[in-house]
């Protein structure tokens, strides 16, 4: 069990350590993993009773897991859920069943009946297990594992609770006529526009409206926890150094209301790779090496006012991303994820011609004597 500030960032590196020869590993940012550790950063703890556990083998670490009892989650959707959450081990049946079962146990200790995972603190963290398609190339904020790691969970017993899918789309592809007519009306009749967002300095004063249709677009998606004034904050310093404005695209109507919106990203998992979840000294640069060579973008945020969904505005957002994309050379999408029961975000991107190509699996498991 984790005990000490030198046990957390035990914790924290150990995948850097695990996956060294794993060359698809994608690490996160080592500084976002200590403020996803850290109440200061990151409220949600306040709310949460959470729990490390570190396997060890041979006088070395080769496990992690945390425990997490969302109460909130809980409460709404009259739960007694004890969630697993960052699952990383070596290629090793016992080691995974140890971590899963002291999960498992601190969960019954906490009168929870039911394991789920892996499942962070929101939907906004890296959800599940990829167990279908390629593992190449992790978009921002997706999980990255070894393709044992679901077998793992799957020898202790889990099944499937909820499945995220992401599609591709080839940007040289053609869009349905219907989507620019569409959008001329659209944007004729309702006297909508799109905002000027010529540089990320511009953008910045959009973030608060951003962020609040986020909380009300998303508020009935399993997991999602509304975002604070701090959360919009640090996400806007995350976000803003990375930003290409080409790839963000804001819909506001007369009043000059935010009713729309989505944020694209040239992908950056070499990068992140080639980081190894260092930003500095070097680090920041090998992103932005990344992004300018990658021809992948990748969807990250996007969001329509809810009394206005079906009313066709996400085909003025895809024309004009679509768009600048094709001219700055990229060649394919990621939507990245999707809950598989969102049948409207999956129809849109089924129309569009995409194709599904990417399968990650949350697992679920009674555990109530």
């Amino acid at each position: 069990m984790v005990r000490s500030r030198n046990d957390l960032e035990t914790f924290i590196q150990l995948p850097l350590r695990i996956y060294q020869n794993w060359p698809n590993h994608t690490p996160p940012l080592l500084r976002d993993e200590r403020r996803l550790h850290d109440p200061l950063f990151n409220a949600v703890l306040g709310i949460c009773d959470t729990v490390y556990f570190l396997a060890e083998s041979q006088n070395q670490i080769v496990g992690r897991v945390m425990g997490i009892i969302h109460h909130h989650h809980n409460e709404k959707y009259h739960e007694l859920d004890v969630r697993f959450f960052q699952l990383d081990c070596i290629n090793k049946n016992e080691v995974a069943s140890s971590l899963l079962d002291a999960v498992c146990m601190w969960g019954q200790s906490m009168g929870m009946r039911r394991l789920i995972g892996p499942f962070g603190f929101s939907d906004k963290d890296p959800q599940g297990i990829q167990i279908e398609g390629p593992d190449d190339q992790a978009v921002l904020s997706s999980a990255s594992h070894p393709p044992y790691m679901h077998k793992l969970i799957e020898r202790w017993g889990f099944s499937k609770f909820k499945d995220c899918v992401s599609y591709c789309w080839k940007i040289d592809s053609k869009l349905p006529s219907v989507y620019e007519a569409v959008a001329q009306r659209i944007m004729r009749t309702n006297h909508y526009a799109q905002a000027p967002i010529s540089n990320r300095k511009a953008l910045k004063p959009y973030f608060p409206e951003i962020m609040d249709l986020m909380n009300r677009a998303y508020e009935d998606i399993y997991g999602f926890e509304p975002l604070s004034d701090i959360d919009v904050e640090r996400l806007a310093q995350e976000f803003l150094d990375f930003i290409d404005p080409d790839y963000v695209k804001i819909i506001v109507n007369q009043n000059q209301r935010v009713i729309a919106f989505v944020i694209a990203m040239a992908n950056m998992s070499e990068g992140f790779r080639k980081a190894k979840g260092r930003l500095w000294p070097l680090g920041a640069l090998k992103l932005w090496r990344s992004m300018k060579k990658s021809s992948k973008l990748d969807l990250l945020l996007g969001a329509v006012e809810p009394k206005l969904h079906g009313k066709g505005i996400t085909s003025i957002m895809a024309l004009s991303l679509l768009g600048n994309a094709a001219k700055k050379g990229m060649k394919t999408l990621d939507s990245h994820l999707i809950l598989e029961e969102n049948k409207s975000m999956r129809a849109e991107m089924e129309r569009l011609g995409a194709q599904l190509f990417k399968r990650y699996r949350i697992y679920q498991k009674v555990i109530s004597n």
